[in-house]
C-alpha cells in the first residue's frame, strides 16, 4: 500500500505540474504554477498515507487479524494503543512528506534548506488525519464503507483545499467551507515553509491543526476504546 502512495504525489506533479504547468503563464499567488502545486504535495502525501493507515489498516488489524486483541492482553491500555497508532501514523506523515520534499528539491521546485521544518509539519498533519481516520473507523461495520469516506471527504478536500488552485478562485459561498477543511491549513503552512514566507495568519493555521487533532482525537479514542473492549 505504501509504494503507490509514495509515487502518487510525484505522478500528480508530473501529470499536472509539468504537463499542465507550461500552459499556465501567469503566476498563482505570486508563484509559478509548478511551485504553487509542488509545495502542497508533501501534505497531500501525509494525508493520503495516514488516512489509509488509520482506516483500512486499522480496520484490518482490528477485525480480521485481531492484532489489537492480543495487544490488549498485555499490560497496555486501549488509550495507549490508539494513541500509539496515531503517533505511528504521524511518523509515516513525517517520512512521506520528507521523501516528497526531497524529490521536489532534486527537480529544483523547492529550496531544500527552507524545507527543514517540513517533515515536522508532515508529522502533525499525519496525526491530524489519523484522528479523523480513527474516528471514521470507529463507526464502520464493513471495510467497503471506507469508499464513502475517501470519495466523499478525502478526494474533494484534495481539490478544494488550495492544492491545485487558490481558494480565492472558489465561489464566495464555498470559501468558508474550504477554510473548515483541515488540509487547507496544512497546505498553507507547507507553502509558507517551502517559500520561506511567513505571516502571522500562519499561527492560526498551526493552532487549527493542533486543536483539530486534540478534539477529533478525543472522540476517536473514546469511540474506539468502547469498540475494542466491548
Amino acid at each position: 500500500m505504501d509504494c503507490p502512495l509514495s509515487l502518487e504525489p510525484l505522478l500528480f506533479l508530473a501529470g499536472v505540474g509539468l504537463g499542465l504547468g507550461p500552459y499556465i503563464t501567469q503566476s498563482v499567488e505570486g508563484l509559478p504554477y509548478i511551485i504553487f502545486l509542488g509545495t502542497a504535495l508533501p501534505m497531500t502525501s501525509a494525508m493520503f498515507t495516514t488516512s489509509f493507515e488509520c482506516t483500512f489498516g486499522t480496520f484490518i488489524r482490528m477485525e480480521f487479524e485481531k492484532v489489537y486483541d492480543g495487544m490488549l492482553a498485555a499490560p497496555i491500555t486501549a488509550e495507549n494503543l490508539i494513541i500509539g497508532e496515531m503517533i505511528w501514523a504521524g511518523t509515516k506523515g513525517f517520512f512521506f512528506s520528507s521523501a516528497v520534499a526531497l524529490m521536489l528539491a532534486i527537480f529544483g521546485v523547492v529550496n531544500l534548506k527552507y524545507c527543514i521544518p517540513l517533515p515536522f509539519l508532515g508529522f502533525i498533519t499525519g496525526i491530524m488525519f489519523s484522528t479523523v481516520g480513527m474516528l471514521v473507523t470507529s463507526f464502520v461495520k464493513t471495510i467497503n464503507h471506507f469508499n464513502f469516506y475517501f470519495s466523499g471527504f478525502i478526494s474533494p478536500m484534495f481539490f478544494f483545499s488550495g492544492v491545485v488552485f487558490p481558494i480565492s478562485n472558489l465561489p464566495s459561498y464555498l470559501q468558508p467551507f474550504a477554510e473548515i477543511m483541515p488540509l487547507t491549513h496544512a497546505v498553507r503552512l507547507s507553502r509558507a515553509i517551502c517559500t520561506n514566507e511567513y505571516h502571522l495568519s500562519h499561527l492560526f493555521d498551526l493552532l487549527y491543526i493542533i486543536l483539530f487533532s486534540l478534539i477529533i482525537g478525543y472522540f476517536a479514542v473514546k469511540r474506539l476504546k468502547h469498540r475494542l473492549i466491548h
